[in-house]
């Protein structure tokens, strides 16, 4: 039991409960010492009190107090609470985990119209002693590929191949899936066309799906001249709502048929990306592939070394820490399965069975948010301004034209700016880890580098 001052404030602590990380502490307040500070507070804000019937900062005491003393009142018990739970926790040199739990035992009516001491129970979970592992100690083999000539032209192939270019067929030629037709048409509901229905010259690539179900399959097989009445059905719902679910027939007539073909990589082709010319786009794509590669590298290494922090380290974890990153995951899992966004391994799961492996996500993850901030900490890693900035800055550039409210949102927010903050945070510790760890370079290919191996 203690009985430490805050300010004017003789309050009570006793430890009432400890249990693995977690603690709980009674505190009282006496009434006496809520009164003595309401009339400080009174005395205080005196002077800038207005009322009719009284000259400015003229109005008694005792009347403020009659007029405004429960709502005072209110705010002191709120910051005494305050205050008194955050002492109580440093003169136990508790570090917590979260923000304690107040649960208030007194009435609360009471309490603020000063007729009983203010009580209440604080439980607070502690961030667990452990020592964490020295990054000079550990042992890693980094994964990379060297960029070859024949990946950079798989890498140019598939550029071209994403930018075909259509030529005219013969007139006799039939139109097969990927060909583009040239048609003309008009839609009609009930045999009246309706808005939006006729087009001229529409260039239609089969199987593209940018058509309604079912338009494209028709046309597979047409030559140039034909005509036909494609018939389909709109889907419903559909974006504009007269047309959903209604049966329409399209006059087709088909001008041309034409045969893809894929663009050649040339100084024209390299010049559409806004490059000077064909060495140019090889250029930059080469780079970027690298970029790619080491992207890829850097991942594979941090799974490894994640994994490896996960297995050094065993220690009692924050019971409210696991259980809301459960709870973040769980929601996250439930809105996927409504959605029918699972993924065919867990979609085989029950709910029980996904619930046990994701607390063991959650465990693990709260695991390792601790190993990297001790880590950090024991290492002096710090954020400063100007890297904060920069990620508010790309953030906000994720929502063109809200750009400065999304900054505003950030400076205005700091549980949402150390969300930003985390992440920066991380990468900076695992730098740390690559750069004072023994590392070794295994080459691999690219199917090796760029495989699945685990979770992060």
């Amino acid at each position: 039991m203690s009985l430490p001052n805050l300010g004017d404030i003789i309050m009570q602590i006793k430890e009432l409960e400890a249990e693995g990380l977690s603690k709980t502490f009674a505190v009282t307040v006496p009434k006496e010492d809520l009164a003595t500070k309401l009339d400080a507070k009174i005395k205080e804000m005196q002077p800038q009190v207005t009322l009719k019937g009284f000259r400015p900062g003229k109005v008694p005491p005792a009347h403020i107090k009659k007029m405004f003393g429960q709502s005072i009142m209110n705010d002191i018990v709120q910051e005494v609470v305050n205050e008194s739970s955050q002492k109580a926790i440093n003169d136990n040199k508790i570090r917590p985990a979260g923000n304690p739990q107040i649960d208030l035992r007194a009435n609360g009516e009471e309490v603020t119209k000063g007729e009983a001491d203010l009580e209440y129970t604080m439980k607070v979970e502690s961030i667990p002693e452990f020592d964490p592992v020295d990054p000079e100690k550990l042992k890693f083999t980094k994964l990379v590929h060297t960029a070859t000539k024949k990946d950079i032209d798989e890498r140019l192939n598939e550029l071209a191949s994403s930018q075909k270019t259509f030529k005219k067929k013969a007139k006799t030629a039939k139109a097969k899936k990927d060909d583009a037709v040239l048609i003309d048409f008009v839609g009609t509901v009930d045999g009246v066309a309706f808005d939006g229905g006729a087009m001229e010259g529409h260039q239609l690539v089969l199987g593209s799906g940018t058509f309604i179900p079912g338009f494209e399959d028709q046309l597979i097989g047409a030559k140039a001249g034909d005509e036909l009445d494609v018939k389909v059905t709109f889907p419903d719902p559909y974006q504009s709502a007269d047309l959903a679910g209604k049966d329409a027939v399209f006059a087709t007539k088909v001008i041309e048929v034409q045969g893809a073909k894929d663009s050649e990589i040339d100084d024209d082709f390299a010049k559409k990306f806004g490059m000077e010319d064909a060495d140019a786009l090889k250029t930059a794509v080469k780079e970027q592939y690298e970029n790619e590669l080491e992207g890829q590298s850097r991942l594979r290494l941090k799974r490894a070394i994640l994994d490896e922090l996960d297995k050094k380290h065993k220690f009692d974890l924050p019971p409210g820490m696991v259980e809301a990153e459960f709870t973040n995951i769980w929601n996250q899992v439930q809105a996927e399965k409504e959605a029918g966004n699972l993924d065919e391994e867990d979609e085989k799961k029950t709910d029980k069975q996904l619930e046990k492996d994701y607390r063991k996500i959650a465990e693990r993850r709260v695991r390792l948010g601790l190993v990297l901030a001790e880590m950090g900490q024991k290492h002096e890693i710090q954020i400063t301004n100007e890297e904060l900035q920069q990620a508010m800055i790309a953030e906000a550039r994720s929502y063109p034209g809200q750009e400065q409210q999304v900054i505003e949102f950030y400076q205005k927010n700091p549980q949402a700016l150390a969300q930003l903050r985390a992440p920066i945070y991380e990468e900076k510790v695992v730098d740390l880890i690559i750069e004072k760890a023994k590392m070794t370079d295994k080459k691999v290919d690219k199917d090796t580098l760029f495989e699945e191996d685990g979770m992060i």
